[in-house]
């Protein structure tokens, strides 16, 4: 999971000063450029950063909002960004208050053997949307994608750019944009079904469970068979 806890003050990001350490550097008119690396003392830079990245990707979407933008307009350091949060999946779950991010995890699941990466998406996701601490702000974007377009929309690209996009990049194959597509439908009905409409007996159900019941529905929509790449007639990854 991408680190999107603060640092104490006072703590020094790698990086994040370029020579001489001065306050700041002169452009080639004679004005001063904007600061680089963290403000001094307890300045309030990690918030300024969330601030400006939170109005930025509801206001131009995902694909167009950079860490170097967001940095030069919070007035840090490049370094401090990514000090802070990781990556811009990693600035993007912190500006929605995500404690826990889908896609970073979504992420990190794809890494290992691709014919065991449905049951450990599913089981990540179960997981962080089960936990009370990082459900709250998941139902609460969910809920603000309802009734506020703009959210909708960059909700939507996240999910087009940052989980559809590479699921299709680590399958492969003409048709590999289709079939993640369809896996994370599946993941998006399960989730809607059980965490927002709370549908019973859905809602009840303990995680195995639910892990049996949709473990063939997931493995069908990468596959073309509930067995998986190895199985008779399913595509081979």
């Amino acid at each position: 999971m991408m680190n999107s806890s603060g640092a104490a003050a006072g703590e020094t990001a790698a990086g994040e000063t370029t020579g001489g350490g001065a306050a700041a550097e002169e452009t080639a008119g004679g004005g001063a450029a904007p600061r680089r690396g963290r403000r001094s003392g307890n300045s309030g830079a990690r918030e300024q950063i969330l601030a400006v990245a939170r109005r930025r990707f509801l206001a131009e979407g995902y694909h167009a909002v950079t860490l170097r933008s967001v940095a030069a307009e919070a007035g840090v350091d490049l370094a401090l960004v990514s000090y802070y949060f990781g990556s811009k999946k990693g600035l993007f779950g912190a500006a929605l208050a995500l404690t826990g991010n889908p896609a970073v995890l979504l992420a990190g699941a794809l890494d290992g053997e691709l014919e065991t990466f449905p049951e450990r998406a599913l089981r990540l996701l179960l997981g962080v949307w089960d936990a009370p601490d990082s459900a709250g702000p998941l139902r609460a974007m969910i809920g603000g994608s309802a009734l506020d377009p703009a959210v909708a929309l960059l909700v939507g690209e996240v999910v087009q750019r940052e989980m559809v996009d590479l699921i299709a990049a680590r399958l492969g194959g003409a048709d590999a944009r289709r079939r993640a597509c369809l896996f994370g439908t599946q993941l998006a009905g399960l989730i809607m079904a059980r965490y927002v409409l709370r549908l019973q007996p859905l809602a009840a159900l303990p995680a195995d469970e639910i892990a049996r019941s949709y473990l063939p529905l997931l493995r069908q929509a990468l596959w073309g068979r509930p067995g998986g790449p190895g199985a008779p007639g399913g595509r081979r990854a």
